[in-house]
């Protein structure tokens, strides 16, 4: 091969994409999410007893890849009822509106605490197993009016505190241990509410209100995130834009310096 056939090789791009075979494809937040979804209701209609649900939860959240995930519910069948291939779920993402992706919680001979000023997200799943999760809504921005928190805790403690003005609503029970939950109504027909779900097996759940802690500034907080958000996003457009313009000066000026 001359020397002109190999420049002209060398100036080929190159495919550095391969196709990954799908176990090895890495696991999501998103994946975990529905594998334990999958675990918890095999072990509320018997599938599983304590133990091994215990034994798999921590797998499933120490899982790095899908081929790691798929074993851990093999055995068990799809949400039709019938055993098969599930499919991949899309990973969760920031609403057009700012909305924040749903969040997962895991304290496994441990301790997870979110507390102080954060942005709620409609969705929050909680597994306590051997630890402890404290979820903490009472300084939160609450951007949509519907917050599900589902909660597992075997051999564990879950503790959820709310603004006194907020609607907090459960549909969870207790296996030989503790679900407590002090519903509440809010006056206000716009207030968020909370929806607590699950179970706790040899375990505590513990939902109220916070007494002294009130959400006053809903549509305030809610118009200033949205306008944060936008801010962000414009400067993110406005990054990209210039990292483009200096990449077509650079291309345009690496060509023009090879003509010459």
């Amino acid at each position: 091969m001359d020397e002109s056939s190999l420049a002209k090789r060398a100036q080929q791009p190159v495919n550095l994409t391969k196709p990954v075979a799908e176990a090895e494809l890495r696991a999501s937040d998103a994946d975990r999410d529905r594998i334990a979804e999958i675990l918890r209701e095999a072990l509320a209609v018997g599938r599983l007893d304590a133990e091994e649900h215990a034994e798999r939860i921590d797998l499933v959240y120490r899982a790095k890849t899908m081929g790691e995930l798929e074993p851990l519910v093999r055995d068990l069948p799809a949400e039709d009822g019938a055993p098969g291939q599930r499919p991949a779920s899309a990973a969760y993402a920031t609403g057009p509106d700012g909305t924040p992706p749903d969040q997962t919680m895991v304290a496994i001979f441990s301790a997870s605490t979110r507390k102080g000023r954060w942005r709620v997200p409609g969705r929050i799943n909680a597994v306590a197993v051997f630890g402890s999760v404290e979820i903490d809504l009472t300084e939160g921005i609450f951007q949509q009016q519907q917050i599900h928190i589902n909660v597992t805790a075997i051999f564990g403690s879950v503790e959820i505190r709310v603004p006194e003005n907020v609607t907090l609503r459960s549909s969870g029970s207790g296996v030989l241990g503790a679900f407590e939950v002090e519903t509440n109504e809010s006056m206000a027909g716009d207030a968020p509410i909370v929806h607590v779900n699950g179970y706790a097996v040899l375990g505590s759940v513990e939902a109220k209100p916070k007494r002294g802690k009130w959400l006053r500034d809903l549509r305030d907080d809610l118009r200033g995130a949205r306008r944060a958000w936008q801010e962000q996003r414009r400067e993110e457009r406005r990054a990209l834009h210039g990292q483009r313009r200096d990449e077509r000066r650079d291309r345009h000026g690496r060509l023009h310096g090879h003509r010459d």
